[in-house]
């Protein structure tokens, strides 16, 4: 047996094999209502087709103002629940995990679309006044929009508004949740110092802005059922050496605190919070280590995915073989070919661990 294709038991989940779509967003919502479209299923259920073991939705906005551009996905009202369940029984019927990422866009809330140069919208432009732990504004190089730094209630609301969206996509047949604490969004804006400039609770030390992630994460937790995994997706660095900022240390603090609030999977991802936070190199596996430094210095044991450059199927097979993530996280790739996971077990010489929709078994030698 490979170890790609090897099943993944989480709780009383059991993921076919070790391959995750990873949340793509498609900024394809018409009329700016965050319902699900055939675009959706389509982008979703051709992932499943192609035989991943995990179909991860794209963020997925928790509240009108969480979502990073007008077109985004939400989860926010039972109609948008409705508007996805036809496509988790779609997954489900593949032989797939559905899952679904939980979000709120913080302060990189209210822009076009990126073909559309990211820019800000203005509230009288379908646009809206967006929210930050410390009023610091995303760093647009025109005007930004309003940014206000979030009170209690504000904070009290976004937990809220996640437990909320996580009850909403058990509803619509999600069996896995994911927390979005990474890439310059709200939770990772509170948990980077280079953004919480926050004096109370929810910020200062690591505890303080550690605290509202851990919450999020708790409350999803309370109302996702016993048997089924929670994910919590990190940057686990801001690539930003020279100033006070989130480092992969403070990640491996965090697994475990969130191991204690119920997370089961951390997805390590890196990045996003101002525009000058890349790494010096991007290519084939650039995030590897860092999944690695988490998988191997916590002392909970949590699982870990790994994501960035994944594009073939020996990469894949050897991020898990070798141990170093439990997942491979593959997101473009996944664009490119839709049907990755079945061309690896082809690849590697997996085909009888492997279904396949029984309508493609002539093509891929099932």
């Amino acid at each position: 047996m490979t170890a790609l294709f090897s099943p993944l038991e989480l709780r009383e989940t059991t993921i076919p094999n070790r391959v995750m779509v990873s949340p793509m967003c498609q900024y394809s919502c018409e009329d700016r209502d965050g319902l699900a479209t055939d675009w959706h299923h389509t982008h979703l259920g051709s992932r499943a087709v192609g035989g991943a073991g995990l179909v991860m939705s794209e963020a997925t906005a928790v509240e009108p103002r969480g979502r990073i551009t007008p077109e985004d996905l939400g989860i926010w009202s039972d109609d948008h629940a409705d508007a996805l369940a036809k496509t988790t029984a779609f997954v489900r019927e593949q032989g797939s995990v559905p899952a679904i990422q939980l979000a709120h866009a913080g302060r990189k809330a209210s822009k076009t679309r990126p073909w559309e140069d990211s820019e800000p919208v203005a509230p009288d432009e379908g646009g809206w006044d967006v929210l930050s732990p410390s009023g610091n504004a995303w760093p647009y190089e025109d005007e930004s929009p309003t940014t206000r730094a979030m009170d209690q209630n504000d904070i009290e609301s976004v937990v809220d508004s996640f437990r909320a969206a996580a009850e909403r996509s058990l509803d619509a047949g999600f069996e896995v949740a994911e927390v979005h604490a990474a890439h310059g969004y709200l939770l990772h804006e509170f948990l980077s110092p280079v953004t919480n400039h926050r004096e109370d609770d929810y910020g200062g030390d690591f505890e303080g802005r550690a605290r509202l992630t851990r919450e999020v994460t708790a409350a999803v937790r309370d109302v996702w059922p016993d048997e089924k995994p929670v994910f919590v997706r990190i940057s686990a660095t801001d690539w930003l050496d020279d100033r006070d900022s989130w480092t992969v240390d403070q990640s491996v603090r965090l697994a475990d605190r969130l191991h204690e609030a119920g997370a089961d999977l951390i997805d390590v991802s890196s990045g996003g919070i101002v525009p000058d936070s890349f790494p010096e190199y991007a290519g084939p596996n650039y995030q590897l280590r860092l999944a690695e430094r988490v998988r191997e210095e916590t002392e909970s044991d949590i699982a870990v995915g790994a994501v960035g450059g994944i594009t073939t199927p020996e990469q894949a097979e050897g991020i898990v073989a070798n141990g170093r993530a439990d997942l491979a996280v593959v997101g473009r790739e996944h664009l490119r070919d839709p049907y990755f996971a079945l061309h690896a077990a082809e690849k590697l010489g997996a085909t009888e661990e492997v279904e396949g929709p029984v309508q493609y078994r002539r093509a891929f030698g099932f």
